[in-house]
């Protein structure tokens, strides 16, 4: 019985990483320019990466392939996400705008 809820669990964390994936494609194929394209392709990695390898984790048990994805989770969870900002940062400094005007200032209205 356990066996089996083990199982149901760990696909669903694999349909939902394959769901990420796919959700996160169309976003990096339709969203309007470079910032929001990279956002969701970071997105996309940090959570597919954490619902799929938690699914295969669960799939295989306690044993040494666990504990080499939960490095290798690790790993990818802290450097995507560094990688991904030191990406934008530097398109930034390069000089390449933002397409969606920044609201918020002090005098209230967006700027293009």
């Amino acid at each position: 019985m356990i066996d089996l809820a083990i199982d149901v669990v760990s696909w669903v964390l694999l349909a939902l990483g394959g769901a990420c994936v796919f959700i996160g494609g169309i976003g990096a194929l339709r969203l309007p320019d470079f910032y929001t394209r990279i956002h969701a392709a970071s997105l996309t990695d940090t959570m597919a990466t954490l619902l799929v390898f938690s699914g295969m984790m669960l799939q295989a048990g306690f044993t040494l392939a666990t504990l080499k994805l939960l490095a290798i989770m690790a790993f990818l969870l802290l450097t995507s996400p560094t990688a991904t900002y030191a990406l934008a940062n530097a398109a930034l400094a390069s000089g390449l705008k933002p397409a969606a005007p920044v609201v918020g200032r002090e005098s209230g209205e967006a700027d293009r």
